[in-house]
């Protein structure tokens, strides 16, 4: 069985069909891409995997449960962790603080505990710390980790981003563009990074990426979406050399 199932997914705006019968099979531990024209659906597709929009149609499975209808928290609770084209983090707080965040999916305390300082409160949040810590050190950050994230460079607040994704402990990991605005240098530096979350953490990873030097890098499988439908599906090889996706992706 496939870790992420996706059929017959369609939602429209104001009448406009935005995606259509989308499907999409992922196997465990697969590095897959989602590759089209600007405009062509692929965040859309990420906002409905993770429950921004309901979809008008269509069925979503992680591991066999069914996310269609669920609130956003609940689908990252059941296994779903994302990253965005334009970076969310919170930039206020320190790089160590903002992984924290990700950790309270799995990482408790009750509300009294917390502001009396109970015993478990500190328990709680020592564990926190070193696990946070961990996650900073896959990613080079463990020196800047009382820096305010504000004040990273570009190229290491998106690193901070996909930490903090990983800290909710998903199943599956979308990628929004994450080397948008990076140099040649950072781009070369993620693709490590993102192979070796993929092996260290077992993880799955979906992409969106308009950068065809890092997709044909890492990723396994591709689908190309193109005016909100599925154009073409399949090994990354075969896709990049489909006729059809040169003419409607390329512009060639």
């Amino acid at each position: 069985m496939a870790l992420l199932e996706v059929d017959n997914l369609g939602i429209s705006f104001g009448g406009l069909c935005a995606v259509n019968e989308f499907h999409l099979q992922i196997e465990k531990g697969c590095l897959y891409g989602l590759i089209g024209p600007n405009g062509a659906g692929k965040t859309t597709v990420f906002n409905l995997l993770t429950g921004v929009y309901k979809p008008d149609s269509g069925i979503i499975k992680l591991d066999g449960e069914n996310m269609v209808g669920k609130k956003t928290i609940d689908i990252n609770k059941s296994g779903i962790a994302r990253t965005f084209q334009n970076i969310r983090i919170f930039k206020e707080l320190t790089v160590l603080d903002n992984v924290k965040v990700g950790l309270h999916n799995h990482h408790k305390y009750t509300t009294l505990e917390g502001i009396f300082r109970l015993p478990k409160y500190f328990k709680v949040e020592k564990e926190m710390d070193a696990k946070a810590m961990e996650l900073l050190r896959v990613f080079g950050l463990e020196d800047e980790a009382e820096t305010l994230a504000s004040n990273l460079p570009y190229g290491k607040q998106r690193k901070l981003e996909i930490a903090r994704a990983l800290a909710t402990e998903p199943k599956l990991l979308l990628l929004d563009e994450p080397a948008a605005g990076m140099n040649p240098n950072e781009t070369k530096e993620l693709m490590d990074t993102i192979r070796f979350v993929r092996d260290e953490f077992d993880m799955t990873i979906l992409l969106i990426e308009h950068d065809m030097k890092l997709v044909s890098g890492i990723c396994e499988k591709l689908t190309v979406l193109n005016f909100g439908e599925v154009l073409t599906e399949g090994k990354t090889s075969d896709v990049l050399n489909d006729p059809e996706v040169i003419k409607a992706y390329l512009g060639e």
